[in-house]
């Protein structure tokens, strides 16, 4: 029986301080950024330990689903990853699908939820490297899938758990992914639709009373990205009464700049300044509880 590949596929991040123009570059389609671009980039990593620890991360993420598959479909599965920014790319990877011989590909990108600028850029690319000769089975979307909301909600509880005593009776609960431009919208993009139905299963499984959803992590350009922005919303909490947030970044699945600055420093900053206590949900990271359900999904797009 031929194997069947699988293609696990996220963003990438640099590995070294070295890597962090290059990488910057690549991400601007080309475009060198300017002097002070690179110093905010380079002061963010410097404040999180001078490097994301993402690359890490997703390997550990794809071992897990590695593993979860041939425990559950022994010799069944060829798994590797390739990376939208770094080495080895989403291209690069596929082209090696093909040198051996593999002509079923399932594709999975480590996010979630699916939009017009993030999983089916991937799938898109990953489908013309492959080429007509390999069939190819993309997965879209995966939040739905059974198990992984109930980690989350369990993880909120736990969040909640970890504020003051006097303030875990019912602390809004705020569910975020990454803002995107809002011109997705024009075409139809269901992306923000995909959160917010994340956003109540989760409340409904955790058992919640209050939630809303808000974006964070925009791009620095000048068109408007999708909003409300987190920042804003937990500054204006004191003014709606609020004294407590839980922050569950639903739309990632590991630690890395967007979780351990923007959360962790940028939105626990602006906490500080205006008084209301503030906890996250722990990050999957490669928890085999979340590589498994992975592997149970990948194993339903079976040919």
């Amino acid at each position: 029986m031929n194997k069947i590949g699988v293609l696990v596929m996220a963003y990438g991040t640099p590995g070294s301080r070295e890597e962090v123009e290059p990488y910057y570059t690549l991400i601007r389609h080309g475009r060198p950024p300017s002097a002070e671009q690179l110093d905010d980039l380079i002061r963010r990593y410097e404040a999180i330990g001078g490097i994301s620890p993402l690359n890490e991360l997703t390997q550990g993420q794809v071992d897990g689903i590695a593993k979860g598959l041939e425990r559950l479909a022994p010799g069944r599965f060829d798994v590797r990853f390739g990376s939208k920014y770094t080495s080895p790319s989403i291209e690069e990877t596929s082209a090696a699908f093909v040198a051996d011989g593999i002509s079923e590909v399932i594709g999975l990108t480590l996010t979630p939820h699916s939009a017009s600028m993030g999983s089916a850029e991937y799938m898109a690319r990953a489908h013309a490297a492959l080429g007509d000769g390999v069939s190819f089975h993309p997965i879209l979307s995966w939040y739905d899938t059974p198990g992984f909301l109930e980690i989350l909600a369990d993880k909120v509880n736990v969040a909640i758990a970890s504020l003051p005593e006097a303030l875990r009776s019912d602390p809004l609960v705020l569910f975020t992914a990454h803002s995107l431009p809002i011109r997705i919208l024009e075409s139809g993009d269901t992306y923000p639709d995909q959160l917010a139905d994340s956003a109540q299963r989760i409340a409904s499984l955790a058992g919640l009373s209050r939630y809303e959803v808000a974006w964070q992590s925009a791009g620095r350009t000048a068109e408007p990205w999708i909003g409300p922005d987190i920042l804003e919303v937990i500054a204006g909490l004191p003014a709606r009464g609020e004294q407590a947030v839980v922050i569950c970044p639903v739309g990632f699945v590991a630690d890395h700049l967007e979780v351990l600055f923007d959360v962790d420093i940028d939105a626990q900053r602006v906490a500080g300044e205006v008084g209301v206590s503030l906890a996250r949900t722990t990050s999957l990271n490669a928890d085999p509880a979340f590589t498994d359900i992975l592997a149970h999904r990948i194993l339903q797009e079976l040919p």
